[in-house]
């Protein structure tokens, strides 16, 4: 389609701006559209992961769970930071695991690490292990969904290869050898 408007452009306007105005045209028609842009992994992942880490480690360290959110979430701005400050402040404030941890149920990042908690309400180092796994689980995750997109790339990559080297193939391998052969066999 802009193969065929370049060149009605082209036809309708001689001149040497003719070649200014091709080249504006063909660099709109090739602008990034919100079809072609594709939505770049979300860092949040594996900032999560890392949180999960460190708390994990605060735990192992001997911070009650309270602290250890308040630490681990402390300066943090994404939606499950809010969920674990009231998790955090709640549990600061003595209430029992099930209304503590409440706010954490209803995220879905951090809704497995509150049914968790609330199994292991009273060993941080239940609670760790867990927090630790669920770090593990994000970063293959991720790999996994990283692996994915590598290996879409690689099959886009070889339709337009294969419609690059295709007629030289046939040109310069079927071709010759056709030729030859009916050569031999006197047909032409």
């Amino acid at each position: 389609m802009s193969a065929a408007l370049a060149g009605l452009a082209l036809l309708l306007v001689p001149g040497p701006a003719a070649g200014l105005r091709l080249r504006h045209l063909f660099v709109a028609a090739r602008a990034p559209s919100s079809s072609r842009l594709r939505a770049k992994p979300k860092p949040g992942d594996l900032g999560l992961a890392a949180t999960w880490d460190l708390l994990a480690a605060c735990l192992r360290a001997g911070l009650p769970v309270a602290t250890a959110i308040s630490v681990v979430i402390e300066g943090e701005t994404r939606p499950e930071a809010e969920a674990l400050r009231a998790t955090a402040r709640l549990l600061a404030l003595g209430a029992s695991p099930a209304e503590a941890w409440a706010p954490a149920r209803a995220g879905p990042a951090t809704a497995e690490l509150a049914r968790a908690a609330q199994r292991t309400a009273r060993s941080g180092s239940a609670l760790a292990t867990v927090a630790e796994e669920l770090a593990a689980q994000l970063r293959t995750s991720m790999a996994d969904k990283a692996e994915a997109r590598a290996q879409r790339a690689g099959v886009l990559i070889a339709g337009p290869l294969a419609l690059c080297f295709l007629p030289a193939f046939l040109c310069l391998g079927v071709v010759p050898v056709v030729i030859g052969l009916a050569s031999r066999l006197s047909i032409f």
